[in-house]
């Protein structure tokens, strides 16, 4: 009985001493009760260390959190909300209250943490030191709600080892996100993939560990808001190369290709072609067949062609992402959130 005692003791010593050197910082607009639930989330003795960053709610999310305990900041409205200027506002607020923080854990309002989440990740970031961030695997709460929360479901589920990228959710090393400058505020989408590019042309690694991280509410119900996210994903993937166009180890080249080819140039070629030659209408084939292909690809006992019908409709979703893009770039536009709830 007292060898239990001692045990438990132990092992809550053990878990303050490994946290102790940890900050979070949580992003949100309107999240109302998934927000509470992902501020209950965290760690008791972390709420002191904890940050959260409003772009412009008007549920009550900012008294939410302040009752909670939490360090609240307000973005100012006149400038546009980002999720990487949220981030970046929480990060560096966090260093300055907090200096003695040796890792920074984002999150979104939207998400749960894992129980023991963060003791894996401070201890795999202690025995890896050239890891900067560490993830591990997202989940989506409600993946039978909706086809679309399923789609997001299996977007999360990402091989475990080393990483060129990760998403909005990860543990990072604070020296490393000073040495980088944070993320790129001018990005209203794809700013997680743009801070890990920059860490590894830094030489340090992005690594996931097979242990859940977050649980992930998407609540997304409609064609719609499904349309929008694909949409902003067509936009990041075009700026992403746009961006890195000189670098040779640019990113998403080939993604953006797929997109076009898929999206544009296909379509093109084959109306194209029929005009004067009808047998050219035989090569809209090639999209079924391109369906079964990506659906035989996929890691799913049930659903594939569903899942692959929905990656091909992708396809236009994204291609109106990346004309958003070039024409926001070249008509000197002022970007604005694509937001899909």
């Amino acid at each position: 009985m007292f060898f239990n005692m001692d045990t438990s003791q132990s092992e809550t010593q053990s878990t303050q001493d490994i946290l102790q050197n940890v900050g979070c910082v949580i992003i949100g607009r309107n999240e109302g009760k998934r927000l509470q639930k992902a501020i209950d989330s965290i760690p008791e003795k972390l709420l002191s260390r904890s940050i959260y960053v409003d772009s412009g709610s008007t549920d009550g999310s900012l008294d939410l959190a302040i009752r909670k305990g939490l360090h609240v900041i307000q973005l100012d409205s006149n400038l546009p909300f980002t999720a990487a200027r949220a981030r970046n506002t929480g990060a560096f607020e966090l260093i300055k209250l907090c200096p003695h923080v040796e890792y920074i854990q984002f999150f979104d309002g939207d998400c749960l943490l894992e129980p023991q989440w963060l003791e894996m990740a401070i201890g795999y970031l202690k025995d890896h030191k050239q890891v900067a961030i560490v993830c591990g695997q997202r989940k989506e709460l409600h993946p039978g709600r909706s086809i679309y929360n399923w789609l997001c479901d299996i977007e999360w589920d990402t091989p475990v080892g080393k990483a060129d990228f990760c998403g909005g959710d990860f543990c990072i090393r604070t020296n490393s996100f000073k040495e980088i400058g944070g993320f790129n505020q001018s990005l209203i989408a794809g700013e997680e993939p743009d801070l890990c590019f920059r860490i590894r042309m830094m030489g340090e690694s992005i690594y996931r560990i097979n242990h859940i991280m977050t649980w992930h509410d998407a609540n997304i119900i409609n064609l719609k808001q499904w349309y929008q996210r694909t949409k902003r994903a067509g936009y990041a993937y075009a700026e992403a190369v746009y961006r890195y166009i000189r670098h040779p180890q640019g990113y998403w080249r080939k993604e953006l290709l797929s997109i076009l080819s898929w999206g544009m140039i296909f379509p093109i070629t084959i109306i194209m072609g029929s005009i004067s030659n009808p047998l050219y209408i035989a090569l809209v084939l090639i999209y079924p067949l391109q369906i079964i292909r990506i659906s035989l690809k996929a890691r799913l006992n049930k659903n594939r062609f569903i899942y692959g019908t929905f990656m091909m409709i992708a396809k236009f979703a994204q291609l109106h992402g990346v004309f958003r893009f070039f024409l926001v770039k070249f008509l000197k536009q002022r970007n604005r959130l694509i937001e899909y709830k």
